[in-house]
């Protein structure tokens, strides 16, 4: 069984920074592709940042402020959001591409945590 654990969300005043943490564990055989996503009240989900063999990727509105990165060690990614901005508010969600012990490759989603950006 593999999960997900994100902590790092709270309440933060606009122009200030958080950091999000993501910890997969279970019976994992190797992790590839490893991603945040946000979700806004009445919004669509996004991919926010991702990281992969290839490199990171991230979405326009906030390159330059997020940087994604992660410890292959630990099975961990990391989102550090700086100079926040309200509408990066929502709750943000880790995604990975995990092949289990059984040789089966899924994707997996975290339980999200909550980042608040007041103006």
């Amino acid at each position: 069984q593999v999960q997900l654990v994100e902590s790092g969300g709270g309440l933060v005043q606009a122009g200030g920074s958080l950091r999000l943490s993501c910890v997969a564990s279970g019976s994992i055989l190797s992790v590839s592709a490893m991603g945040w996503y946000r979700q806004a009240p009445g919004k669509q989900r996004e991919l926010v940042a991702a990281i992969d063999s290839s490199g990171t990727n991230y979405l326009d509105s906030v390159k330059g402020r997020f940087t994604i990165s992660r410890d292959n060690a630990k099975n961990t990614v990391y989102l550090q959001m700086n100079s926040l901005k309200p509408e990066d508010t929502a709750v943000y969600f880790c995604n990975a591409r995990i092949r289990d012990s059984y040789m089966r490759r899924n994707d997996y989603w975290g339980q999200g945590t909550q980042v608040t950006v007041s103006s």
